[in-house]
């Protein structure tokens, strides 16, 4: 460090009053430090940037090497050779996420958002899918993408590898289920833990993978055997990562909450207690988290929305805090749930339950005759729900004119009609202002009492959904407006609008069907809108949805507001759903603050900033772990719906399905069965008589020599030829094509 200009000895920590907020023995900012090594212009040892700080102590020392190790870890720093840290950014190095894919290349997502990088396979022998690494450019491939080389690994994803014991010539190995992750875990002999050849094994990592090295483990527990009824979710479980089982301190915590809402809790908050607030939900719905309850106004509505207050029972830094936080949010498979907070919480005290008192977050908003909010105000409320209602109760009593149940919810009837009033508005304003609306099909899957698959059967929405759907949307608005007003850090969340590249894909598929996307370089959500609903009724309108949401970014959570293009809006925050999801929980807290400064103006320029516990970086980190952690339980979801799937149709190889053409690739042609709600994929290799091109802009196959076109919405006869459980796969093959559609000479549009 001596080489440059030297930082002013234990110069003043800007951070300094916020980190004595969070720690007993503040150390150093991440920022100050940053600051002294950018001043600097050179690598620093620990030794050197102790002298700076004038650290005497051994555990200022101590909570300096922590720090370091943590920002390390972080991507804010790499350690050279010789042991000296170097900013990351100054070394035009990009640090990110690995993501792999099963042909054994893979990509870094970086930290700040750019471009994805391809990394080559010999990259990606020395590391697994989720691990954080630093990645210098070193160029761009054949196929005009950028390319990077590992510098270094940040941080290791996987501690323990699920999968299948394979033996084979006295080698023993896991081959992992998750495909992503495509090196297998070798076994000592010594290190077999009992397992057998063909079980279901968790592998914990005792070495982990090098450019010249497989990944090595041994194995520590038996989760069963290959096709034991349950065992696909315990095998997403920890194949994914998704912590299942609660640390003793949170156990311990939870002893110590008493089962129903204390006296003392009780005072000093807004009382709605004799307001007739309902919950609605499904059938099987055991958490509660959101009461409704409207009434008419002179010149439009009054809306109160009462969401369980989970930040009231949940401290920062607590056993169950940081629990929460390693979960993310709560992962709902078939048949069974894994919470992000224990039951004694999610069921329990946070439960809205009808006929007891329970601490809520009330949203209060003024709503006018065009549907939109005019004045919205948090509280720290008190409710008692006086029904819980099902959606499908709701709908009945509201559009299907079930005079029994109106008769017996004769006293809550006209609260619910008030509450439709605003819906039916709330739906124009929706249209009105151009959000996309997709019909998408979800199933649900019925088991036996063995846990045996009976029945695979559509998820009907009914217009009751919709209603609170739209009373969550008004909520969620009202608190980011509150969060950005007084610019209090928190996470929004953020829907951006499709990519150039994307964009110009779009473009060219629709033209190819006779429709066009207005809004230039830079549609909104109303032109697509617009697309959506000009494709209504044709045979093609499937196809075209489905094109449309895969030109569409993912939804992300981010301390910097960008709206969400899907809804249309120009600020949105997840606040209605803190049981499952933890952004909901850091918004409670934000709204706590600003309630408790109450007539602050300007958040950040006061006192208000120095008591809250979290910064815009923080937010970033935080943003980035739960917006990881929803993305891992989707795919732990679908691998076990995608199971299930398969081996319902495993006793039904050699059965013939009349299909529709969900998806072309160049691969082959993915084909949805609506008898049995399941998809399979018909290889291209056995498409008959002809050899097959695939065009990426139109997303056809087209045969070379008798012009035959498959295309999505084609509709196909089709024989189930084989199921594959390991690879999650069906494969189909063509009985009967129904009327294939010949290349036209003529050069006319589709219409």
């Amino acid at each position: 460090m001596s080489k440059r200009s030297k930082p002013r000895s234990g110069s003043q920590d800007p951070h300094q009053e916020r980190e004595k907020g969070k720690y007993a023995k503040p150390i150093a900012s991440r920022e100050h430090l940053l600051d002294l090594m950018a001043e600097s212009g050179a690598p620093a040892t620990r030794e050197e940037l102790e002298s700076i700080l004038r650290l005497r102590s051994d555990d200022d020392k101590e909570a300096l090497r922590r720090r370091l190790q943590a920002m390390v870890r972080d991507g804010q720093l790499l350690k050279n050779r010789r042991g000296a840290y170097v900013i990351v950014d100054e070394q035009d190095l990009l640090r990110g996420q690995v993501i792999a894919h099963p042909n054994g290349f893979g990509f870094l997502k970086p930290d700040d958002g750019g471009d994805d990088l391809y990394l080559a396979p010999r990259d990606m022998r020395a590391v697994l899918h989720g691990d954080r690494a630093v990645v210098r450019v070193a160029g761009i491939d054949r196929r005009g993408r950028r390319e990077g080389v590992l510098v270094e690994v940040l941080e290791r994803a996987n501690d323990s590898i699920v999968g299948r014991l394979v033996v084979e010539k006295g080698v023993n190995f896991v081959v992992p289920d998750n495909k992503r992750i495509n090196q297998d875990v070798m076994i000592a002999p010594g290190d077999l833990g009992g397992a057998r050849p063909n079980q279901i094994v968790l592998a914990e990592l005792v070495q982990q993978p090098t450019r010249r090295s497989p990944p090595v483990g041994k194995i520590s527990r038996v989760l069963g055997e290959h096709l034991t009824p349950g065992m696909e979710i315990e095998v997403a479980i920890h194949a994914h990562g998704i912590p299942c089982e609660w640390p003793k301190a949170v156990r311990d915590q939870v002893k110590d909450i008493a089962p129903e809402v204390l006296e003392a809790d009780k005072k000093n908050r807004f009382d709605m207690r004799d307001k007739p607030l309902v919950t609605i939900d499904g059938l099987d719905a055991k958490d509660f988290d959101d009461a409704v309850y409207c009434e008419r106004r002179r010149n439009g509505w009054r809306l109160f929305v009462a969401i369980a207050d989970v930040a009231h029972y949940v401290q920062p830094a607590s056993a169950l805090d940081e629990s929460a936080q390693q979960r993310g949010t709560s992962v709902y498979f078939p048949g069974r749930v894994v919470p992000m907070l224990p039951e004694a919480l999610s069921n329990g005290l946070c439960s809205l339950n009808p006929d007891v008192d329970r601490l809520c977050m009330i949203c209060e908003m003024t709503i006018d005759t065009e549907g939109k909010i005019v004045r919205s105000k948090f509280h720290n409320g008190l409710m008692r729900s006086h029904a819980r209602f099902t959606y499908d109760q709701v709908a009945a009593m509201l559009y299907e004119n079930d005079q029994l149940l109106r008769r017996e919810n004769s006293a809550l009837l006209p609260h619910l009609e008030v509450l439709d009033e605003l819906y039916q508005l709330l739906t124009k304003t929706r249209r009105k202002r151009g959000a996309m609306e997709f019909e998408s099909r979800e199933t649900l899957i019925e088991f036996n009492e063995e846990r045996k698959i009976d029945a695979i059967v559509p998820l009907v929405r009914n217009d009751a959904h919709r209603l609170i759907e739209e009373c969550m949307i008004l909520a969620n608005i009202a608190a980011a407006r509150s969060l950005g007003r007084k610019k209090v850090p928190t996470l929004y969340r953020v829907h951006e609008g499709p990519e150039p590249e994307k964009l110009d894909e779009l473009r060219s598929y629709l033209a190819l069907r006779g429709l066009s996307l207005g809004g230039g370089e830079k549609p909104r959500a109303k032109d697509i809108a617009k697309v959506l609903a000009a494709s209504e009724g044709r045979e093609d309108a499937g196809q075209i949805q489905i094109t449309v949401l895969r030109s569409l970014k993912q939804a992300v959570y981010q301390p910097e507001n960008n709206g969400h293009f899907g809804l249309a809006l120009d600020e949105y925050a997840h606040f209605t759903s803190p049981i499952r999801r933890y952004p909901d929980l850091l918004v409670h807290r934000g709204l706590k603050q600003i309630i408790a400064n109450a007539g602050v103006k300007n958040f950040l320029s006061g006192g208000a900033a120095k008591q809250f516990r979290y910064s815009v970086n923080d937010m970033v980190m935080l943003g980035q772990q739960c917006s990881s952690a929803e993305r891992r339980a989707d795919d732990a979801t679908r691998d076990v719906t995608n199971w299930l799937k398969c081996e319902y149709m495993s006793d039904r190889v050699g059965e013939e399905f009349d299909g529709v053409v969900a998806s072309v690739t160049s691969f082959g042609l993915f084909v949805d069965l609506p008898a049995v709600y399941v998809e399979g994929l018909v290889h291209i290799s056995n498409l008959p008589n002809d050899y097959y091109n695939f065009d990426p802009v139109s997303l056809q196959l087209v045969g070379k020599g008798h012009g035959v076109t498959y295309s999505m919405g084609t509709k196909l006869r089709v024989v189930v030829a084989r199921v594959d459980l390991d690879e999650r796969k069906i494969d189909l093959d063509l009985a009967k094509v129904a009327e294939p559609k010949k290349k036209s000479k003529s050069r006319r549009k589709r219409r």
